[in-house]
């Protein structure tokens, strides 16, 4: 019979094995970013919109501006080109009225070419012909034939320019020989009712 001291030992049933903590479940990927920031449900415009809708309709003004820019300096240069040429060819003509005549037809002569005329200078190219040129020109049978062999343009705008000419004047008095002079002339005119007008005429 066992020996009631002593102690008796149950083999103790073995310590169940500790299980593994359950894995997290996986983050799940943000969402990709979408073309703007949503607000209450309701998606707002990305910056990259903003400045496209903000930067296009700019630069389409600016570009406009421009070629509207360049167009009126091509227009601009061609009314100059055209006044420049314009302008020479009215100095050397309207000259040549107002410095050639003949005994017979003088006062109708100059008479024409003062139209051609403007301003003051107008008053005093018409206040010597008929007080000295006309009465002389009939009096002592003088006739004057004028040449402009060269020209040039100083200055041009569509309605003022500038012109130099070089004058060749030949005058006849009675039967004494003909006498030539040269001058040199610059022409200042104005453009009038479309058509262009000598208003001042200095030798230099």
């Amino acid at each position: 019979m066992a020996d009631t001291n002593e102690v008796t030992t149950t083999q103790g049933t073995e310590a169940p094995e500790a299980t593994e903590a359950p894995e997290a479940p996986e983050a799940s990927e943000a969402p990709e970013a979408t073309g703007g920031d949503t607000v209450g449900g309701r998606r707002r415009p990305s910056r990259a919109r903003l400045v496209a809708f903000g930067v296009l309709p700019a630069l389409a003004v600016v570009l406009a501006a421009v070629a509207g820019y360049l167009g009126w300096r091509a227009l601009s240069a061609a009314e100059i080109d055209r006044a420049r040429a314009q302008s020479v060819d009215a100095a050397r003509d309207i000259a040549i009225e107002m410095l050639t005549y003949q005994p017979d037809t003088v006062e109708q002569q100059l008479a024409a070419a003062r139209e051609r005329l403007t301003g003051e200078f107008r008053d005093t190219y018409g206040s010597m012909v008929d007080t000295v040129v006309i009465p002389g020109a009939r009096d002592k049978r003088i006739s004057a034939v004028t040449e402009v062999p060269a020209s040039a343009s100083v200055s041009a705008q569509p309605d003022h320019a500038v012109v130099l000419l070089y004058v060749n004047q030949t005058v006849t008095v009675g039967a004494d020989p003909p006498t030539g002079t040269a001058s040199s002339v610059r022409v200042t005119l104005d453009k009038i009712d479309d058509q262009w007008k000598i208003s001042r005429f200095e030798p230099i």
